[in-house]
Order: structure tokens, then C-alpha cells, then sequence
């Protein structure tokens, strides 16, 4: 089952067989990549020159899928090994499929782009607190991978686009910087333009509307404002007859009124 490296150097590789964290009653660890290795592989690990924290690659040889993952305990029965749901279907297993568990050491992470699946992970009031609570319950991230967030009695799936420096990061105690994709299912909002007979109507429309609009203006400017003219009305006679002829009172300057004026006085 164990098998030591060359190099004069150790590495811990074992074969279990997985089944779901569900099958122990710790159904928490869906919300991470930790698993429960048996006593045996303690005993193994503790002989071994290994790296704190242990990080494991998984693989399924079967499918040439692999994946990181961290271990929270060491009291599973001995030949198996129980792993969150979602990373069983990351790596295409089935209950009790045969998988090689592989100590690694991974660089930490500067650098991580993450995907939802679905667009209403984006309508949570604060998707990026979500996302960071989530992620302190994982050790390391894998590219290709796609990691679950429960949050309010809902499960949202994001996909690793992007990992660096390398394919897989660990994300423990390191200054990472996450940054998003659009999600899967995200539609381009199609841009709508006028047909062309249209635009030159409302084009042509808007000229002429301008067009009258300046002309009535002019109009207005060109028309003379009347202006008080002393004196003016239509004559009777005192006796009442018609008048023969009709006076037409001749604007006087302002002096002249002035002088008129005062010479009524």
C-alpha cells in the first residue's frame, strides 16, 4: 500500500478506496477539501520527512484525473478514504473506486480566477465576504477544478480558471489575488440599432422641426414692437357729425413733445 521514494528523499503514496465524507456523518467537510486518511497513513507520515501542512495530489488513474486536497483526520478504516462529494465528481469516481493518494508540496498562490457557474452567485449581497469565508475552509486550489459554496441553504459551483504560479496553489496563510470571470451561463446583452429608413425620417423630421423653429424665431425679431405714441386715437367733432376727413397723428420727437408741452401750459 505505502511506497517510498528514490532520491534519498521519502514520499507518502498510497491506494484507498473513497466514498463520501456523508458515509461518516461529516457532512460539514463538503464546505472543503479536506479528507480522513486511516490511522495507518499517521503512522507512515510521521516516519517521513513531509511538509507541513500535509497536502495530497488524488488521482484517478482510470480517468487520468487529479486533483489537491488537505486531511482533517486520521480514523478512517483502514484501506479507505472519504472525501468531499464535489470532489468526487471532479475526479469522475464512483463509491469504493480505487485511488492513488500522493504527498505533495505545493508553492502558495499569488494568483487565483475563479468562475461561477450560474449568475445569481453574482446577486448575494457581498459574493466576495462569501467567497472568502468559504475558501479559509481550503488548503489548496487546483486548476481545471470546480469548488462548492453553500451558502443560505443554496449550493453554488465555481470553476478554477486560473491558478499561479503554477496549476495548483496552496492558500494557506498567503496574499492571493482573486479575480473573476463571467459566469457560464452570462448572455452578452444584444445591442439594438434603428433601421436606416427610420433614422433618416426621424433625422429629417428633426431638421425641419429645427428649421421651422429658427425661421418662426426670425420672424419674431424681425416683427417691431409698438411703442407708445402720445396723443393717438381716432378725432370727433363736438357736435357730434361725422368727421370728413381722418387725421393721422405723425409721432412727434421727444423734444418737440417736450415743447409742446409746455407750451400748452
Amino acid at each position: 500500500m505505502f511506497r517510498r521514494g528514490g532520491g534519498g528523499g521519502s514520499r507518502f503514496e498510497a491506494k484507498y478506496r473513497v466514498y463520501p465524507v456523508s458515509f461518516i456523518d461529516k457532512t460539514q467537510l463538503e464546505n472543503g477539501d479536506k479528507v480522513i486518511l486511516p490511522p495507518s497513513a499517521l503512522d507512515r507520515l510521521a516516519s517521513l520527512r513531509i511538509d507541513y501542512p500535509m497536502l495530497f495530489q488524488i488521482c484517478n488513474p482510470k480517468e487520468k484525473k487529479t486533483s489537491h486536497c488537505g486531511v482533517l483526520e486520521f480514523v478512517a478504516d483502514e484501506g479507505h478514504a472519504y472525501i468531499p462529494y464535489w470532489m468526487m465528481q471532479n475526479l469522475l469516481l464512483s463509491e469504493g473506486d480505487l485511488v492513488k493518494f500522493s504527498s505533495i508540496s505545493l508553492s502558495k498562490g499569488t494568483y487565483v480566477k475563479l468562475r461561477p457557474h450560474t449568475s445569481d452567485f453574482l446577486d448575494i449581497s457581498n459574493p466576495k465576504a462569501v467567497l472568502e469565508m468559504t475558501l479559509r475552509n481550503y488548503s489548496c486550489l487546483t486548476k481545471g477544478d470546480a469548488i462548492l459554496v453553500n451558502y443560505n441553504n443554496k449550493r453554488y459551483f465555481i470553476d478554477i480558471v486560473e491558478t499561479q504560479p503554477g496549476d495548483a496553489v496552496t492558500i494557506i496563510e498567503t496574499d492571493c489575488e482573486v479575480d473573476f470571470a463571467p459566469p457560464l451561463d452570462y448572455v452578452e446583452p444584444q445591442k439594438v440599432f434603428p433601421a436606416k429608413g427610420a433614422a433618416a425620417g426621424a433625422s429629417g423630421s428633426a431638421s425641419a422641426a429645427a428649421a421651422g423653429k429658427a425661421s418662426k424665431s426670425e420672424e419674431q425679431e424681425e416683427e417691431p414692437q409698438p411703442s407708445f405714441v402720445p396723443f393717438a386715437g381716432q378725432a370727433r367733432r363736438l357736435d357730434g357729425k361725422p368727421q370728413s376727413s381722418v387725421s393721422i397723428p405723425i409721432p412727434q420727437k421727444r423734444e418737440e413733445a417736450g415743447a409742446s408741452s409746455s407750451f400748452g401750459n
